[in-house]
């Protein structure tokens, strides 16, 4: 059996293409697994990283508006469409599973003339371009949420990576903190904005450094690849630990009790499925998915949210440095965000790529 997986651009368009084909391989070794993406995305490293087979697909951005850069998109996408389909016929592909991105339109369009059956997971609440066309194209539709509308939708939560949905944050968190040289009985904040950091956010917690130091707690703080720190909190205990990126995300969140964090749906699905409480701070811009994805973790009780531009020292100080002295309402935030939480996303989903490629196979 053959599946191309078809998702590019962002980690969250990738991470739950490659958290399927690990489960896809998990069910069966001999499951031949190509990706398709675009050469301006991070699958061009996030895909051979993981060691899968990547093929390249020119890059068709869809102007969201009537301009004259529409103009250009048929020939374009014509050939993005041409480059897809020989890519379908060269592996012999049984069935394309998309997640959305760029890559992803050309992908659907390649399929349905090539008879291969057609997968689309959409992991926002709000569908993007790419999926909603994908979604007119086929009646094996999958969502990461319950609310999320498309033609024939059914909520099967997002594939996340084993070691993240394995992971026991009560097991591993004295060996996550020693990792990262923090003391194992203080409370933990973790503090970080997504793949590339969030500057408000990273601002805001540092000034909050002292106050956090003095009210006991200890700080893990991620700023991300593309943040600069203009200064260095200053030595001292509790510890305020600062990194450019963590590799090890699992040991991230053992590591803490809590977490102050962008809300994007791979964050959330992420942390829900952890267990780990979190003040969710949604990006100030773009369609508002990101305070849709935290909407109903906080309602459930595991996680606050605050806006972007309330986000300050001060609030921190009068809500964050509470939480984290009260190990009772801890725990049960963490016991509400796993209830809301998928740990089985990536299987499921496995289960039913295999049974739809089976019964479908090439027309």
């Amino acid at each position: 059996m053959r599946v191309v997986l078809a998702g590019g651009g962002t980690a969250g368009h990738i991470e739950p293409a490659l958290a399927l084909a690990d489960a896809l391989r998990q069910l069966d070794p001999n499951i031949g697994i190509t990706c398709l993406g675009t050469e301006r995305g991070l699958e061009t490293r996030l895909v051979p990283q993981r060691g899968y087979e990547l093929e390249l697909v020119p890059a068709v951005p869809l102007p969201r508006s009537i301009t004259p850069q529409l103009l250009t998109v048929p020939g374009r996408l014509a050939g993005a469409v041409n480059t897809a389909a020989q890519i379908l016929d060269r592996v012999g592909a049984d069935v394309l599973v998309g997640f959305g991105g760029y890559v992803a339109t050309p992908a659907y369009v390649a399929a349905r003339r090539r008879g291969v059956p057609i997968v689309v997971h959409e992991a926002n609440p709000k569908p993007g371009l790419a999926n909603r066309l994908g979604a007119r194209l086929t009646e094996h539709v999958f969502t990461g949420h319950a609310e999320t509308v498309l033609p024939h939708a059914q909520c099967v939560g997002i594939p996340l990576r084993r070691d993240i949905v394995s992971l026991d944050r009560l097991v591993m968190g004295d060996k996550a903190r020693s990792w990262f040289g923090l003391e194992a009985d203080l409370p933990t904040l973790l503090v970080f904005g997504g793949s590339q950091g969030a500057r408000s956010i990273n601002n805001a917690a540092l000034e909050s450094a002292r106050a956090l130091r003095a009210s006991g707690v200890q700080v893990l703080h991620v700023l991300g690849p593309k943040n600069q720190l203009e200064e260095e909190p200053p030595p001292g205990d509790p510890q305020y630990v600062v990194l450019p990126y963590v590799d090890r995300m699992d040991l991230a969140y053992a590591a803490a009790d809590f977490a102050l964090c962008r809300s994007g749906a791979m964050t959330v699905a992420e942390l829900t499925a952890v267990g780990l409480p979190a003040a969710y701070v949604p990006l100030p811009h773009g369609n508002g998915e990101q305070r849709l994805n935290a909407t109903p973790v906080v309602a459930g009780g595991g996680g606050l949210m605050v806006e972007d531009a309330e986000l300050t020292p001060q609030w921190i100080v009068h809500n964050l440095i509470p939480i984290l002295r009260d190990p009772e309402r801890v725990a049960m935030m963490s016991e509400a965000a796993l209830q809301l939480g998928r740990r089985d996303a990536d299987v499921d989903l496995a289960h039913r790529v295999i049974r739809i490629a089976q019964a479908g196979g090439r027309r």
